[in-house]
């Protein structure tokens, strides 16, 4: 094993926070990391915006005092020249996300421009990887493609502290996933844990500077990054290691970092720090003590693609996922998240959530721009024109396969 060296490498920052002095807390966070030996100042500094959600969800995507404290300490410390940066996906709106998540009212307050890497303005280039890729190049054989706007420029990773259905967790190097790959990064999720091991091969091969910024004030439990159950806890993490940052996250949330397959893959690479017993943790060190005993789950629509990917189905991936029937699995994500799951189950979670001081908290932001409380959705109505359209679509191929058996006969 050859060691990546890199500056923080092996090396964590922890802070115990609270609604009051949050931003304050952000600071001194980042104060900790050494995030200004990290960070090149002659680069432009990228900000990784995660909306895993286009509903604000507690733990489901970056927060807004996440994003305020770290663009505060930034421009204080005279990083000026600043980008967020968000991608799409296929189950997600981002436009819907960055507003309902007050992503884009912190970026307003601040003058900060955001850059949309799944817009056709922005080029994207074939990547020529430095050593050989464990899966990626088997995935796409054409080549891989990344948007070159990232390329030679500072990173800041903004993930949330929560579980995964497909990774046990997510974290920092899940959170490049959606920046690196395009829509059809969901190729990938067979072989996800190497493909995330990959990825950050090409992050530190592209970023001059490379740190990771994760918010534990709600951190999320069972089948993420979605329909999680809650919790408040109050801790925020920082590194310029991406494994060992997702280690200690993994660890707090009582899993063993060695036993999810990206860290160990990682960790046995050199890439970074997943043995929490050689981190080294700077700050409130005694909170890297607690366990949260979370536990990974599956949703119903989870459950059907790991039937495709791993089970029974295996064998009609690329019919079910590649093809052009794909559409349907997009519609059944959104159909069970959107129509079903959230007005059943997430709503009532999510005002439970807006009664405590981090959702009283988020209920502040933006009220100097009429933007107070949180947009609570009801059953999705797009969603359901979708399900209009695929089922009618559905009942027009059936009803020409009848016919073409009909006219055989």
């Amino acid at each position: 094993m050859t060691k990546k060296l890199f500056t923080g490498r092996g090396k964590v920052a922890i802070v115990r926070t609270t609604p009051e002095t949050v931003l304050d807390d952000y600071a001194r966070l980042l104060a900790l990391s050494d995030y200004q030996a990290i960070l090149p100042r002659a680069h432009k500094t990228l900000l990784k915006i995660n909306i895993s959600w286009q509903t604000w969800y507690p733990a489901c995507s970056t927060t807004p005092w996440q994003l305020e404290g770290v663009i505060r300490k930034l421009q204080a410390d005279g990083y000026t020249d600043l980008l967020g940066v968000h991608n799409d996906t296929v189950v997600v709106d981002t436009s819907d996300g960055e507003a309902n998540n007050k992503q884009r009212y912190v970026t307003d307050k601040y003058g900060v421009p955001c850059a949309y890497i799944y817009k056709p303005e922005v080029s994207w280039v074939r990547y020529e990887p430095k050593q050989p890729f464990l899966v990626l190049s088997d995935i796409y054989p054409e080549g891989v493609y990344i948007p070159e706007l990232l390329i030679g420029n500072n990173i800041i990773q903004l993930p949330t502290v929560k579980t995964h259905v497909f990774t046990t967790i997510t974290g920092a190097m899940k959170n490049a996933f959606g920046g690196l790959l395009g829509r059809k990064r969901h190729w990938t999720h067979s072989v996800i844990h190497e493909t995330l091991v990959d990825l950050l091969t090409i992050q530190q091969d592209i970023h001059p500077g490379l740190l990771a910024v994760m918010d534990g004030t709600f951190a999320g439990d069972g089948p993420g990054p979605r329909a999680m159950h809650w919790h408040e806890k109050n801790v925020l993490l920082a590194s310029a290691d991406q494994v060992a940052i997702d280690a200690a996250s993994a660890m707090l949330q009582g899993f063993d970092p060695l036993r999810i397959p990206f860290l160990r893959l990682a960790h046995e690479l050199g890439l970074g720090v997943a043995d929490p017993r050689e981190i080294e943790f700077v700050g409130d060190v005694a909170a890297t003590g607690e366990r949260w005993d979370f536990t990974q789950e599956d949703t119903f629509a989870s459950l059907g693609q790991k039937t495709i990917y791993h089970g029974m189905l295996k064998p009609f991936e690329s019919l079910l996922l590649r093809g052009p029937v794909v559409g349907w699995s997009y519609f059944a994500s959104n159909f069970y998240h959107n129509v079903y799951w959230y007005p059943r189950v997430g709503r009532q979670r999510v005002e439970a959530a807006l009664e405590t001081p981090w959702g009283q908290l988020f209920s502040r932001y933006g009220t100097d721009a009429g933007l107070g409380g949180a947009v609570l959705p009801s059953v999705e109505k797009k969603t359901i024109l979708q399900g209009v359209g695929v089922l009618a679509g559905g009942l027009l191929a059936a009803g020409g396969f009848i016919a073409a058996l009909r006219s055989r006969k």
